[in-house]
């Protein structure tokens, strides 16, 4: 089936739209009697917006302008930083040299066809979801020995171009889907990361993320002449061509997100055959993508197909504990929650520690753990051999962790050796 049309938008919505406004136009939001009524023109919402929300409705479309406004001068500083470090480096992307995680082969202690199989495969698979299609291609046919399906650009509607990305590889009887996580240097995804607009899709139950269900093409207006390809129709259409007995779908950041979405998809639109080979969804750093209606509806999907959803998250790292879980916003994450503290030890529980991240004890635990995770980045290599080498830039990321101690545990390379470390 395809995605649903404009004609079928959801009743129920809110869609916050930063480009209908300026600074002075989102300051009404906290000056306005009625803000709802005066601020029409860019918070679209058929549903009643509660009191309490008028912070967060305040803070989201905010941080979404100011980064519209820096869009081009973010980019073009991504791209220098890209080519100073093709022409120092021979780095594929500013994202690998940054986090200067050059692993690439996969591990090859854990057998094939497992769980930890496919979690190992489908971090590695999000990390090399960052680079360009030579790379890629590359690397999964002459160091994995699989078969590359392609790598894709897809239209997102909000921002009207293609930001979403997506590659698919196949090995024997396994076609892997791993959708690109956030681009540092790309301020339309920080902006889907930072929106808070939710909507209510046929055919499920609860509220979704609408910045995400957009970017992967799930509400497809068809207003552009060329018709141009989406996400989730795109690639449906390619799993039905590939008849593969399992189809595994992965993704870091808001890649994550997306693969998360596009499972709901293939629910929503009954796309039985395609579950019923759905092996599993595996993510990495995920946000939360819906309300705890949606996660209960979604749970309950999966025991019936027999769906394994494992949603790993490494020590603080902020970008799981966003949207924030509170009674303003009612996003919440669902499913089997793999924790994994700084030791690389790992424990199913329904929720992260510090689900909000904000707490002030745990300002003091946050630095000594960054200042741990400093001083580990010498001792794995001795410990478990070069492939756990860091170098010099990622080590000075680390050390920024003192300060933020959310950032650097974003990073691909924790979760990489947390599945091949850590026991779960």
């Amino acid at each position: 089936m395809d995605p649903i049309t404009n004609a079928e938008k959801p009743r129920k919505y809110l869609e916050l739209k930063p480009g209908r406004t300026n600074i002075l136009g989102i300051l009404r939001v906290l000056s306005s009697h009625d803000y709802t009524e005066d601020c029409k023109d860019f918070i679209e919402s058929k549903e009643e917006i509660m009191a309490e929300q008028r912070w967060v409705v305040f803070a989201s479309i905010l941080a979404q302008k100011l980064l519209q406004y820096i869009d081009k001068p973010l980019s073009l500083l991504g791209l220098g930083l890209e080519m100073c470090l093709n022409i120092l480096c021979n780095a594929t992307n500013f994202h690998t040299f940054f986090f200067r995680d050059s692993r690439v082969d996969l591990d090859k202690k854990v057998e094939p066809g497992t769980k930890k199989y496919f979690a190992s495969l489908s971090a590695m698979a999000s990390k090399l979801a960052y680079e360009n299609d030579h790379y890629i291609k590359n690397i999964v046919e002459n160091t994995w020995k699989m078969e590359f399906l392609g790598l894709y650009s897809f239209w997102d509607e909000r921002y009207e171009g293609d930001t979403t990305q997506a590659f698919l590889f196949r090995d024997s009887e396994v076609i892997t889907v791993a959708f690109r996580g956030t681009e540092p240097f790309n301020a339309k995804d920080w902006m889907t990361d930072c929106d808070i607009s939710w909507c209510k899709l046929p055919n499920i139950r609860g509220r979704v993320h609408c910045g995400f269900v957009k970017a992967l093409g799930l509400l497809a207006t068809d207003n552009h002449q060329t018709k141009p390809q989406r996400a989730y129709a795109t690639i449906t259409q390619l799993l039905r061509s590939h008849h593969a007995t399992r189809l595994v779908v992965t993704g870091h950041s808001l890649g994550g997100a997306l693969a998360v979405l596009f499972a709901t998809g293939l629910v929503m639109h009954s796309e039985d055959e395609l579950v019923e080979r759905l092996e599993g969804v595996y993510t990495f750093g995920q946000p939360r993508v819906g309300d705890a209606r949606f996660g209960e509806f979604m749970e309950e999907r999966f025991r019936v197909w027999d769906v394994e959803y494992y949603r790993f998250v490494y020590n603080y790292d902020i970008v799981p504990r966003l949207p924030f879980d509170t009674n303003a916003l009612m996003f919440r994450h669902f499913g089997r929650c793999i924790y994994i503290n700084s030791l690389y030890e790992a424990k199913i529980v329904e929720e992260e520690p510090l689900k909000n991240y904000f707490d002030l004890g745990s300002m003091v635990t946050k630095r000594v753990d960054a200042m741990w995770e400093v001083v580990r980045s010498f001792l794995l290599p001795r410990m478990f051999g070069p492939d756990y080498k860091e170098g010099f830039v990622l080590l000075m990321f680390r050390m920024s962790g003192l300060l933020f101690p959310d950032l650097p545990d974003h990073g691909l390379q924790d979760y990489i050796n947390a599945t091949r470390l850590a026991t779960y």
